[in-house]
């Protein structure tokens, strides 16, 4: 399950103080639903989506869990250490042998390989064997309801009862608290406008057909921007003198401009000499795990925003294709969470946008701790350590 971005609480709060816009989120129930009702009618939504809708309720749990998304707290090593098992690695082996036919049409119609796919079926359910108990309809409804992020469910909401409509899911399908469905987790938008018939059935079922599953996800991620036969990343290895602030996914250069200054592949061979894109993501700092990341990585960011969650998709596509376990190295202690939060404090007190002072190391953070670290003269990798925190 993926983070979703918080809409910014200005634009919001000037969104709402319209009237067209006052029951976009929040206040009487039985209004906004109402509302939602008008919304889904005028797209087309008939009696069967329309009488789902009335049954809908709140579900606090989902609200629970969406505050509360402590997994992204973990460091790389932890997360990628744990979700990249033996048994995901020996059922996703003999996946990739069972339905052999089902990803070579999928490389061949959509240009995206066996082993990504199969590490987005494995982290999101277990191949299909863990798709979430919750209420999709009462998990987008109290999404939607709430004014975290009402711009991006409400949309998936009003989807959700198009495919109740058309018979396509029951009312009460099931999935994860975000609202996803299937085996490797949908949102409803996705599931109309990029669903395959895998298994030639005349029919899409995301939960229970794996090809369905399978073909619908290489779709998917190539409308993310999937560029086909090109790799996504490597694991490195780099140079104690390196230019620390040039690292990071964003700064991308040419292969053959790292391999100058001292970049190799993890065995020491050397880079390709070439004009691809690649950044340099250090996830626990420059004496922790070091990858090269190509312009396919972004595709794993648009599926989920995490970077922790991202890198340990894309090791464990690595795995499926061949590679070996990532070196874990030996990386400076990090902070955790309720340190974490006095960081960012202080990172805000000093002018940075950190995103939220909630203990996470995200994209914000990480640029703010670059931005202090080049300032006192450490290397700027991106990693809050105890003496950073110390010397702020």
């Amino acid at each position: 399950m993926r983070p979703t971005p918080i809409l910014c609480a200005a634009a919001l709060a000037a969104a709402l103080a319209t009237p067209a816009a006052a029951q976009q989120c929040g206040g009487d129930f039985a209004q906004w639903r109402a509302g939602v009702r008008a919304e889904a009618e005028a797209a087309g939504v008939g009696r069967r989506g329309l009488d789902a809708l009335a049954q809908a309720r709140l579900d606090q749990r989902v609200i629970d869990f969406d505050r509360g998304q402590r997994v992204f707290t973990q460091t790389f090593n932890e997360f990628a250490g744990r979700m990249i098992n033996d048994y995901r690695l020996t059922n996703g082996a003999a996946n990739l042998r069972r339905y052999a036919d089902t990803f070579a049409r999928a490389e061949s119609e959509f240009g995206v390989p066996g082993p990504v796919i199969t590490a987005f079926w494995a982290l999101e359910t277990d191949f299909g064997a863990v798709q979430g108990d919750f209420s999709t309809l009462n998990a987008l409804t109290t999404l939607a309801h709430d004014c975290r992020r009402p711009e991006i469910f409400r949309p998936q909401l009003v989807a959700l009862l198009k495919l109740i409509d058309r018979g396509v899911v029951p009312a009460g399908v099931e999935g994860a608290w975000a609202g996803e469905i299937g085996q490797m987790q949908m949102l409803p938008s996705d599931y109309i406008e990029k669903g395959v018939d895998g298994d030639g059935d005349g029919r899409i079922d995301l939960k229970a057909s794996k090809p369905d599953a399978i073909l619908t996800a290489a779709n998917k991620i190539r409308a993310l921007g999937w560029r086909a036969g090109e790799p996504w990343m490597d694991e490195i290895r780099v140079p104690a003198d390196l230019p620390w602030a040039e690292t990071g996914r964003v700064n991308a250069k040419p292969r053959a401009q790292w391999a100058a200054l001292g970049v190799t592949l993890r065995d020491g061979s050397p880079l390709p000499a070439d004009d691809l894109p690649a950044g340099v993501v250090l996830p626990m700092g420059h004496k922790g795990p070091a990858f090269l990341v190509y312009p396919n990585y972004d595709v794993y960011l648009e599926w989920n925003e995490s970077l922790i969650y991202t890198l340990t998709a894309a090791q464990l596509a690595r795995r499926f294709a061949g590679a070996p376990r990532f070196d874990r190295q030996n990386p400076e202690p990090g902070l955790a969470p309720e340190t974490m939060k006095q960081l960012q404090t202080k990172l805000k007190a000093r002018g940075h946008d950190v995103g939220g002072v909630d203990g996470i190391l995200g994209v914000k953070t990480r640029e703010a701790v670059r931005r202090e670290q080049l300032r006192l003269g450490f290397p700027a990798d991106g990693w809050p350590t105890p003496a950073l925190l110390a010397n702020l």
